[in-house]
């Protein structure tokens, strides 16, 4: 974890998973050990949500539809979440949770490859939320950003992993170099690509947040 863990758990203790719903699909995949987003992630999820009112989101791994459920609480009215999950398994447990939620209306599920999904999107989407397989950032990353609405919101999660990315190459688990390697690469881009404004944030795992420039705005 890359905050102290006492402020941590003394922030969430003021924070609620806001249904029934919520806290039973978080209970469940926490025992089961699925990674979902923190509790002071999704607080800054849904203020974002809140102030940014986007209609059209668009979310890169699904894993079993927490976030998107969570998501889905709190759009716009007539808001709607297109999520990209690859992995079976956690498809079909995230059909089950969006039907447990009664979010079927406002949660469609793409089933397979994001990088094969998402060229053949039209959309164009106020947020793009990115929690999918972190060494893939990069390759997602040129896909997402042309779907992006002029000013639309990139969200990534998990981009500091657990402090492991301010660490030397060397120091990793070499089961987990590339994955270093790729996701320090990716927000050198992220930071340095003249589309966007980048900032990124120490919550949670770490998350960066983009906004699209209007094509008439220039970089200061």
């Amino acid at each position: 974890m890359i905050t102290d863990e006492r402020i941590a758990s003394f922030i969430n203790s003021f924070n609620n998973d806001y249904d029934d719903a919520i806290t039973a699909i978080r209970k469940e995949a926490e025992e089961q050990g699925v990674p979902i987003i923190r509790r002071e992630a999704g607080e800054f999820i849904r203020l974002l949500l809140r102030m940014k009112k986007p209609v059209n989101i668009l979310e890169i791994g699904t894993a079993v539809g927490f976030s998107a459920i969570f998501m889905s609480r709190f759009i716009a009215e007539g808001g709607h979440i297109t999520t990209i999950e690859n992995y079976q398994p956690r498809i079909d447990q995230a059909k089950e949770n969006i039907k447990l939620a009664g979010a079927e209306k406002k949660i469609t599920l793409l089933e397979g490859d994001a990088n094969e999904i998402l060229p053949t999107l039209s959309d164009q989407y106020d947020l793009v939320f990115m929690d999918a397989a972190k060494g893939q950032y990069g390759s997602f990353f040129q896909k997402v950003v042309p779907l992006l609405a002029p000013e639309g919101v990139l969200l990534c999660d998990n981009v500091l992993q657990d402090g492991d990315l301010i660490q030397s190459r060397f120091a990793v688990e070499r089961r987990n170099r590339t994955i270093h390697a790729r996701m320090r690469e990716y927000l050198y881009e992220l930071k340095h690509d003249e589309r966007l404004d980048t900032a990124i944030l120490n919550i949670g795992d770490g998350m960066s947040l983009s906004v699209k420039k209007t094509a008439d705005k220039k970089d200061h």
